[in-house]
């Protein structure tokens, strides 16, 4: 697998475009487009949010039907949730749109939305922004960029990977785009993740990939503990690389599947690191765990837990919040038998064994922990399963983002 420049146009045969539409930011790019002229099988996860958002509603049946899709057209500033029928027939218009400007079928058109809760999307520019993005559309990193740029609301940076393998000869590539700064708590937040690939591979395997991986990807990343009514990861394979067709459980499956992993987690740590007032990516690893079940419940809970989140905030090597909040995670351990060290591009410091605190420097801790990205490991010695959570620390400026985010 080799990593490579770009984000969703990365795929031989996808284009991207970006627009200005006033949605409800006047001064930069609201929305984004992705097309392929091929048409695309597609797969997706979406949140577990018992409140859906109406493009979720809408992608979700068309990701599960037979259809084909061509194109992706999302919106910033405006979620488009808790909008009613409405809000469903919004999708249906902007699709139709859609297809009208790109000579498809709206039913071959899937949709995004990310931004303020309960507002109705204003259709007029809406429709003016599929108008222009119809005319920008076109291949290359740039494209794909200014459309990463476009679907962003809090987020400080656009986010983007692309990686290629070979299959039996050809060059397959996977690449993707995302958003997401705050709600971010994904049990596929608000997060949006577009991936494409040109791939040739047969719709369950593309499915099961994604399923497969979206467990120890977007669902161990944590910023606010917020599960969103948007959370949408969107995968479009459009088959332009010509290669063999993937099947499941094959060595290409194996090779797809890891470079969608790379791809899903680069993205998921992206969006945890750019966590709303956020200063540093805060990684968790639990490890010699009797099953990665229970190795997943403990480090979501310590990247969940505010009084970690904080003492990474200040630098602090507070380490009793996190036996505090591997306590109350709901998994039996020994906390007798418990080694923690904390790591970053400082150095490497063991706080506790067996329980207890070390003979450590709390300078040398405090250089650790005032990296950009700092992380966290257990030992339990109780097994050899691990699993690895993403997060970020917590600070005055995500309540100064949030305490107005509607103005």
């Amino acid at each position: 697998m080799k990593i490579i420049k770009g984000g969703a146009t990365a795929a031989k045969g996808f284009e991207a475009a970006a627009a200005e539409a006033g949605i409800k930011y006047k001064d930069r790019s609201d929305m984004a487009l992705i097309y392929s002229k091929k048409p695309c099988k597609t797969a997706g996860t979406f949140t577990t949010n018992v409140v859906k958002a109406a493009p979720v509603i809408w992608d979700r049946e068309i990701v599960r039907s037979k259809e084909k899709v061509h194109a992706v057209v999302v919106n910033s500033g405006i979620a488009n949730a808790c909008t009613g029928k409405e809000g469903l027939d919004y999708c249906r218009q902007t699709a139709k749109a859609a297809g009208r400007a790109l000579g498809i079928d709206g039913k071959n058109v899937l949709v995004g939305s990310t931004g303020v809760i309960g507002m109705q999307l204003p259709m007029d520019k809406v429709k003016a922004g599929i108008i222009q993005l119809a005319a920008k559309k076109k291949a290359g990193i740039e494209a794909g960029h200014e459309a990463a740029k476009a679907i962003m609301t809090t987020d400080t940076k656009a986010k983007e990977v692309a990686v290629s393998f070979e299959v039996n000869g050809k060059t397959v590539t996977v690449g993707g785009m995302a958003k997401g700064s705050g709600m971010i708590h994904p049990n596929m937040c608000t997060m949006l993740s577009f991936v494409t690939t040109d791939a040739v591979i047969t719709k369950k395997a593309l499915q099961k990939a994604v399923s497969s991986d979206v467990k120890d990807t977007y669902n161990m990343i944590s910023v606010d503990g917020d599960t969103s009514t948007n959370d949408t990861l969107l995968v479009l394979a459009n088959g332009a690389a010509e290669n063999d067709k993937i099947q499941e459980d094959t060595k290409a499956f194996d090779l797809f599947a890891e470079a969608l992993r790379y791809v899903n987690e680069s993205l998921a740590k992206m969006m945890a690191g750019d966590g709303e007032g956020a200063t540093a990516l805060f990684e968790v690893k639990v490890v010699g765990a009797p099953t990665k079940k229970e190795a997943a419940v403990l480090a979501k809970s310590i990247v969940c837990s505010n009084l970690t989140k904080t003492a990474i905030a200040g630098h602090d090597a507070n380490w009793g919040r996190i036996l505090c909040a591997m306590g109350y995670a709901g998994v039996p351990f020994n906390p007798e038998k418990v080694d923690l060290f904390f790591e970053s591009k400082a150095g490497s410091l063991q706080i506790i064994k067996n329980g207890v605190a070390v003979d450590y420097s709390e300078e040398k801790a405090t250089e650790i922990l005032s990296q950009e990205a700092v992380t966290a490991i257990a030992d339990l010695h109780a097994g050899k399963k691990r699993a690895t959570a993403w997060g970020c620390d917590l600070t005055h400026g995500y309540i100064d983002i949030n305490a107005d985010y509607r103005s």
